[in-house]
């Protein structure tokens, strides 16, 4: 019983300092998505792809996200500002991105597939694709 307890709490422990790294590594910084591609290990599929290109040169050719202290998230799409808040799950391997209210009526899974001082690459859902947006520090 001792070893299960001793166990549980680093594994605790080890959940808290991933999530304060990817934190870290997250908040205070502009990231502009510069690319829009898709996961690694998808079958080709013509209409996603064209999907990515369109979204690359149209929707995500101006955009910006920040995290921020108290868990303030900003998304600024073609200059207009949106913004909401973010928690982080699973190790910091998942953001979960809410309403301002923080209402999960509305929240928005990503998955961090790279990160670290300049690059941020996000898995997103779009509809029934999933896209990996490319950003970095600006």
């Amino acid at each position: 019983m001792k070893h299960l307890i001793l166990y549980s709490t680093v594994l605790l422990l080890l959940a808290a300092c991933n999530n304060g790294k990817t934190n870290e590594l997250l908040q205070h910084k502009k990231w502009k998505v510069y690319d829009v591609t898709l996961p690694p290990g998808t079958s080709y599929n013509h209409v996603q792809a064209t999907q990515a290109a369109d979204l690359k040169k149209g929707y995500y050719s101006d955009a910006y996200y920040q995290f921020l202290d108290n868990d303030l998230f900003i998304a600024t799409i073609g200059g207009v500002p949106d913004s909401g808040k973010y928690s982080l799950l699973s190790n910091g391997k998942i953001i979960s991105i809410t309403g301002a209210n923080g209402s999960r009526n509305a929240e928005h899974m990503v998955e961090v597939m790279k990160l670290n001082e300049t690059e941020f690459d996000m898995k997103v859902n779009t509809g029934e694709y999933h896209f990996i947006l490319r950003t970095r520090k600006q």
